[in-house]
């Protein structure tokens, strides 16, 4: 192939493989190919694919996209990166996690062992936190590679503290600085019970959404106001109003696909669907009632649902719900996982910190120690230690390999063309 039918400055082999097909039907341009028995294996489109397969990591799978046009037609499809995506879920590179109640900082704790091709990557999310020494900083929240982050001298929200959001493993997305929240005036009768930032992938975009919720005080309904960032301006995008018998629990609120999943009673959960800009509440399985520390919830993979994770003393328990169906899918006995890190002579509570998407690992809490558990694997590790300068455990802001892998993108590829326009579509619709 032509090297210069890529954007990207490398070199590439000719492809030695005679017109084959892609996973998505296009044909590619025939070459003369020697008949030796490495050419009869890597020329054979199914074997090619189930070797590309058992390549390990993203990064990997990028480097092997660029040996021709080919593979990278293979590597990008979407039918072979949702089977690699089974086989090799995106990496937790580490996290960061408040370093004291009264040091109002963040540090980084890469997960040990990492493979050395991620190195560079742990650097740089650690290095995020080093620079600028004169200002404090505090992660605030952590999606696909993207850091939002509060700098500040003092004090969190403080006159000439920034809200900024860094692209470690995107690059070329560059630093932004959110500007101050809009100022909402209450209504008549209403407090603000929650107000949050969320982000939106769309493409290689993202879209930010603020969302502000306001209650009245005769606790009879609530208002849901939405805020979309457009050229560094707050917009209003849309208002919805839904009956709650009580104030909203205590559960980490979540957007998955167009929809905002938050608590409503100890027993329901509030779907606030953005593009319909309608509300609806679904019942928790019977018995389950949400409990601070101890019931999570996490986005689904495909964004079709959500799980509900739940933590019973010492069981844990995951639902996955998906339109109006809510079905256990895991049950996990943690009790001889935990009695390794247990201390002699004492008795410690476990709490959840924080739960991956997909349901893949959760943080716990025990003591002094922070557990990770791999679901998938039924393993707990320690991960870190309150020592007696710092006497207190802040959030956890898992920081996870990017999903799906970035590749070079073609010259005038009708593909790329047509993705960019929907992902402007997705955006407008919402």
């Amino acid at each position: 192939m032509d090297p210069a039918e890529v954007t990207h400055g490398c070199c590439f082999r000719v492809d030695p493989a005679p017109n084959f097909s892609c996973m998505n039907g296009k044909r590619l341009r025939q070459s003369a190919t020697p008949a030796d028995p490495v050419s009869k294996v890597l020329g054979d489109d199914n074997l090619l694919i189930e070797i590309l397969l058992l390549i390990g990591y993203p990064t990997t799978l990028v480097r092997a996209a660029l040996v021709c046009k080919r593979w990278l037609c293979h590597a990008s499809d979407p039918a072979f990166l949702c089977r690699f995506r089974k086989l090799h879920p995106p990496h937790l590179l580490g996290f960061y996690v408040d370093s004291g109640k009264f040091c109002n900082s963040s540090c980084f704790m890469p997960m040990l062992p990492n493979p050395p091709e991620f190195n560079s990557i742990i650097r740089s999310a650690s290095s995020i936190l080093d620079a600028c020494s004169n200002t404090r900083k505090i992660i605030l929240d952590c999606c696909n590679g993207n850091v939002f982050m509060n700098t500040f001298k003092n004090n969190i929200g403080e006159p000439g503290s920034e809200n900024i959001v860094l692209s470690l493993l995107c690059p070329e997305r560059g630093m932004v600085v959110i500007p101050p929240y809009p100022q909402h005036k209450l209504q008549d009768g209403y407090f603000c019970t929650f107000s949050e930032l969320f982000f939106k992938e769309c493409g290689n975009d993202l879209s930010y959404f603020y969302v502000w919720m306001e209650y009245s005080k005769e606790r009879t309904k609530s208002t849901v106001h939405m805020y979309m960032l457009q050229d560094g301006v707050w917009c209003v995008h849309a208002s919805a109003t839904t009956q709650l018998p009580c104030l909203p629990q205590e559960l980490n609120r979540l957007l998955v696909g167009n929809k905002i999943y938050m608590a409503s009673t100890q027993s329901e959960i509030l779907v606030l669907d953005l593009t319909a800009l309608s509300s609806s509440t679904f019942q928790l399985p019977q018995g389950l009632v949400i409990s601070d520390r101890r019931t999570m919830l996490s986005s689904a993979d495909d964004d079709s649902g959500m799980y509900l994770i739940h933590l019973d003393e010492l069981q844990l328990c995951i639902w996955l719900h998906t339109g109006d169906n809510c079905l256990l899918v895991d049950t996990i006995c943690l009790r001889e996982m935990c009695a390794k890190w247990r201390m002699p002579d004492h008795t410690h509570e476990v709490w959840m910190k924080q739960v991956g998407r997909n349901a893949e690992f959760v943080f716990l809490e025990m003591g002094p120690c922070l557990l990770y558990l791999d679901i998938k694997c039924r393993m707990l590790y320690k991960v870190y230690e309150r020592t007696s300068e710092i006497q207190w455990l802040g959030f956890i802001r898992p920081f996870m390999m990017i999903w799906p892998p970035t590749f070079p993108a073609l010259k005038d590829d009708p593909a790329r063309k047509r993705r960019k326009v929907e992902d402007q579509r997705s955006v407008s619709c919402i």
